[in-house]
């Protein structure tokens, strides 16, 4: 039997950690969990969000958020514990 981990204890274990992020829509971001609930409510710090410029999609805006954040579990997509985002990711691009 293979042992099982639900997803609340691997978002748990990734607390204190850097996590990348994609949101519904064309949207990243990236940043250190801090907290989360049971709605998968995120709460980062040093959280840096990454989007196309809405005039000319092949330019990638970067917005470093100077301040704790709170991030809203129905707009998030994808979390990926441990990772800034991948070299084919927005991130990589701005």
């Amino acid at each position: 039997m293979s042992n099982r981990i639900l997803p609340l204890e691997l978002i748990d274990k990734a607390i204190g950690s850097p996590i990348w992020i994609l949101m519904r829509g064309q949207t990243e971001i990236t940043g250190i969990l801090r907290g989360f609930d049971d709605y998968v409510n995120l709460v980062l710090d040093d959280a840096v969000e990454f989007s196309p410029d809405p005039r000319d999609k092949s330019v990638i805006l970067k917005k470093e958020l100077k301040a704790e954040i709170l991030l809203n579990g129905n707009h998030v997509a994808v979390l990926v514990p441990g990772s800034k985002g991948p070299d084919d990711s927005l991130a990589s691009k701005a």
